[in-house]
């Protein structure tokens, strides 16, 4: 598939959107920027809710594709998880139907299977198609997210890659992320791979770097033509050093989606 030029960024003021606005554009993607809140130095990027249907319409009315970053990216009330990530997706699969959009990169997330268990010792990496366990409202959205995508792909054949993003960040935090790490760049290059492999469908992909813990097995998203070029293993002595090794008898420690399965954090909104 050849590069889209224009990509609706949702989410643009994020975390992950904040580095992904910064990288994309080398790829050579003019990006249409939408956020809840305005963005600092980008005038011209789209203040919208995504419970605004006509707004959300506008907003990806002649894009070539979509990135959807934006929601809620923390544990809430289900009322708040729901018209955010729930209603608010909805809003966004039906405007690009609408306006025939034909590829969204959604951003899944490493918690709609959170209450899977890590790999230990020789177990096998975890597979792509592991069944779904969400540890949280939060991750339970992902969930839905992935399901309206195969839905829109079945019915309206409107493409998806659903990355279940471990943790984007400049460089791991903690003990746990050195498994699930994803560096910027290898986030970019995931999400470039995404937005131009050939007959996607819908693919569900794992996002992290080539990390020497890695957790979960990248074979689907390799086959976009993503190939990782960063490992968290650098920043391994250090944590471990801060932190100590992980305990398999501690629950947070027990399952992929780490603490978020007992001491979820909050959205502070």
């Amino acid at each position: 598939m050849p590069a889209p030029r224009t990509v609706l960024l949702t989410g643009a003021a994020g975390g992950l959107g904040t580095l992904m606005r910064g990288i994309l554009p080398d790829y050579g993607y003019d990006l249409r920027l939408l956020d809840l809140r305005p963005i600092d130095g980008e005038p011209d990027a789209i203040v919208a809710d995504l419970a605004d249907r006509d707004a959300v319409r506008e907003a990806v009315r002649g894009v070539d594709a979509i990135i959807h970053l934006a929601g809620i990216s923390l544990e809430a009330p289900f009322e708040k998880i729901l018209k955010a990530n729930i209603e608010g997706t909805y809003h966004l699969y039906e405007a690009a139907r609408e306006e025939g959009v034909t590829r969204i990169v959604f951003a899944s997330s490493n918690h709609a299977v959170g209450y899977t268990p890590r790999p230990q010792g020789d177990d096998p990496l975890i597979p792509v198609d592991t069944p779904r366990r969400p540890d949280t409202f939060y991750g339970l959205s992902k969930c839905f997210g992935e399901d309206l995508a195969q839905f829109y792909w079945d019915k309206h054949g409107l493409e998806t890659v659903s990355v279940r993003i471990g943790s984007c960040f400049p460089e791991p935090t903690s003990v746990r992320m050195l498994s699930v790490w994803m560096s910027p760049a290898d986030g970019a290059r995931l999400l470039h791979a995404a937005l131009t492999a050939e007959n996607v469908g819908h693919t569900v992909v794992h996002g992290s770097s080539a990390n020497t813990r890695l957790w979960w097995d990248l074979t689907s998203a390799r086959a976009l033509g993503y190939e990782p070029q960063d490992d968290s293993e650098p920043f391994a002595e250090k944590l471990i050093a801060e932190q100590g090794e992980l305990d398999p008898d501690n629950p947070a420690h027990a399952c992929l989606g780490g603490h978020f399965l007992t001491d979820p954090p909050i959205w502070p909104y």
